[in-house]
């Protein structure tokens, strides 16, 4: 188990003051890599030995909005180490002494260049400890499901200057992608966009993007539970599928079932 101070930076806020979805997520990434370092693997001892670990899975509660100046107490640990590539981080941000933000983080051990799948060593194993229970993120379950599209697309260009350590965008721009589709839907239903309230969220990478390419994401909306809007997003490269997603949202402009925006 491995416990530490942390404050978000200011760049992770919006204009209520709130931190968006994806810079949690980059600060659950930073929190993984401290931990790892930590446990004596740092990024540059990754680099030197030619491994890495590439975001599989990662699945997101968020149980309270964290606010600009909040000091957060984050705890992580391994809960799964499965044929010696496959792990799972636990991840709980806390703050005043109470949970705000759950993630599960399922991650796969590479060699590099090339991001082939190879099993970890025996030392790497014993550095990241012994195996604690999963966190329940007690995620939502909608009350009402429709299989309807929202009918909202909309695409990116990604930047060369974004690519992350290992050349590719990094695995929190996804969820950036997923949210400013959302987003961009609910200024075309004459909604707040900086409105929106983050409940919980999954992304499952298939593929790497990067520099130049333009990434497209789709929105369908699956369901709705007391005002809140359950969808799904594929994000692709042109044809190929590089992503798939889940989110739940909310907006205090709308608080029936989200079935009804699609007759609007």
């Amino acid at each position: 188990m491995h416990r530490f101070n942390l404050t978000l930076p200011r760049h992770a806020f919006g204009p209520r003051e709130t931190a968006r979805p994806g810079e949690i997520w980059r600060t659950l990434q930073d929190v993984a890599v401290r931990a790892s370092s930590e446990a004596g693997y740092t990024p540059r001892d990754y680099r030197e030995q030619q491994i890495s670990w590439v975001m599989r899975t990662m699945t997101v509660r968020h149980l309270a909005e964290i606010r600009f100046g909040e000091h957060v107490v984050a705890e992580s640990w391994i809960s799964t180490f499965e044929r010696e590539i496959f792990s799972n981080r636990q991840i709980r941000l806390s703050s005043d002494g109470e949970p705000v933000v759950l993630a599960d983080q399922r991650w796969v051990h590479v060699r590099l260049p090339d991001l082939k799948p190879v099993r970890a060593s025996a030392e790497l194993k014993q550095a990241l400890g012994e195996l604690l229970e999963p966190l329940d993120l007690n995620l939502p379950a909608a009350e009402s499901d429709f299989h309807e599209k929202i009918g909202f697309r909309t695409d990116f260009a990604t930047w060369h200057s974004q690519m992350d350590p290992l050349a590719h965008a990094n695995h929190p721009a996804y969820v950036d992608w997923v949210d400013e589709a959302w987003l961009r839907w609910l200024v075309a239903q004459g909604m707040d966009p900086q409105e929106s309230i983050a409940v919980a969220e999954s992304v499952t990478y298939r593929s790497g993007v990067v520099a130049p390419e333009r990434v497209t994401v789709e929105l369908s909306l699956t369901g709705s539970e007391d005002g809140a809007a359950f969808f799904d997003a594929t994000i692709k490269v042109g044809d190929r599928l590089t992503a798939t997603a889940w989110a739940v949202r909310r907006h205090p402009d709308f608080t029936g079932d989200w079935a009804t925006v699609l007759s609007r």
